[in-house]
Formats: C-alpha cells, sequence, structure tokens
C-alpha cells in the first residue's frame, strides 16, 4: 500500500463517502417519501422536528446566492476548502484527527452536491428545547462538519505531541504510518 493511503487515511477517507452518502440519503428521504419539501414541516417528538428550508447561503444563512454567478462561486468556495481539508487528512497520520477531518471532508461534500445540482442546500433538522432552537435547521452534513470541527479542536487543544512516543504500542503505530 503507497505511504499516501496508509490504513488511518483509508478509515478517513470511507468515513467522508459513508457521510456524504447519509446525507444525500436522509435528504432523499425527507424531500421523496416523506414530501417535505410539500408539507413544510412535521413534528416526531417534543425536541425534535422536520422542517424543509433551503439554504442559499452559506452557515446561516450569510453570503446568499442571489444570483447563479454568486450559487457558483460558493460551490467554488467550498470545492477549494473540500480540497485543503482532503489534503490535510492525506498528510494526517494520527486517525483522531483523521476521522475529524474526514466529517468534515464528507459534510462539505454532501452540502457542494446539494449546492451543485439544487442551487441550495436542503436543511430539515429542527431541533428545540421548548420553544428555544439552540441551533439553525441543519442537516446531516452541518452536523458532521460541526462535529468534525470539535474533534479537531479538541484534539489540538487536548492532545499533546508528546502522547505519540508513550509507549512501545503507540511508538509502533506511528512508524507504521510514515
Amino acid at each position: 500500500m503507497s505511504a499516501l493511503f496508509t490504513r488511518n487515511r483509508l478509515i478517513g477517507l470511507a468515513l467522508a463517502v459513508v457521510i456524504a452518502a447519509v446525507d444525500q440519503l436522509t435528504k432523499w428521504i425527507v424531500i421523496g417519501p416523506l414530501a417535505l419539501r410539500r408539507v413544510g414541516h412535521i413534528d416526531l417528538l417534543p425536541f425534535l422536528d422536520l422542517t424543509y428550508m433551503e439554504n442559499r447561503g452559506i452557515s446561516y444563512g450569510m453570503l446568499q446566492a442571489t444570483s447563479t454567478d454568486t450559487r457558483w462561486l460558493l460551490v467554488a468556495m467550498t470545492v477549494i476548502i473540500a480540497i485543503v481539508v482532503l489534503v490535510w487528512l492525506l498528510r494526517e497520520a494520527k486517525l483522531g484527527d483523521i476521522l475529524g477531518l474526514g466529517m468534515i471532508l464528507g459534510g462539505a461534500i454532501g452540502n457542494i452536491f446539494d449546492r451543485a445540482t439544487l442551487g441550495y442546500v436542503v436543511d430539515f433538522v429542527d431541533f428545540q428545547v421548548l420553544d428555544y432552537r439552540p441551533f439553525a435547521i441543519f442537516n446531516v452534513a452541518d452536523a458532521a462538519i460541526t462535529i468534525g470541527v470539535v474533534i479537531i479542536l479538541a484534539r489540538s487543544l487536548l492532545v499533546s505531541d508528546k502522547d505519540d512516543a508513550t509507549g512501545p504500542a503507540q511508538a509502533a503505530d506511528a512508524v507504521s504510518e510514515k
């Protein structure tokens, strides 16, 4: 196996593919069989509803794509970000970091696919506590990106580089990943 495609990196890439596929599957289910685009809203649980929303911007609707040019500009920007994350993932050796990057990459791919094919990102998960909504309406890709970023930040703040060589098993893993 090539040094570029180590076991950990293949796991990260597989995770990205699975997240992108699950994201697209859930969007297909809510738009197709559940007809959420037509009904607009489905009550599921006291704290969770399905609410159809077309997000033509990025996070929290910022940078709205109000024309074809701005739509493709957002696609290009997110593709560039996804490429940067992919390169980062392929340069990383630690599985914890690779998993976070795989989640970010998979979420980015899911949302890029929406924006490129539909012109907007389909959001539908509406989480609330009583009448308080701690999050904007989101989708599986958004959740994966957020969790991936939290993993990367937590690992950068809490895991030190010296943890790599604390024992023979970790040292052997580090050598096999190079």
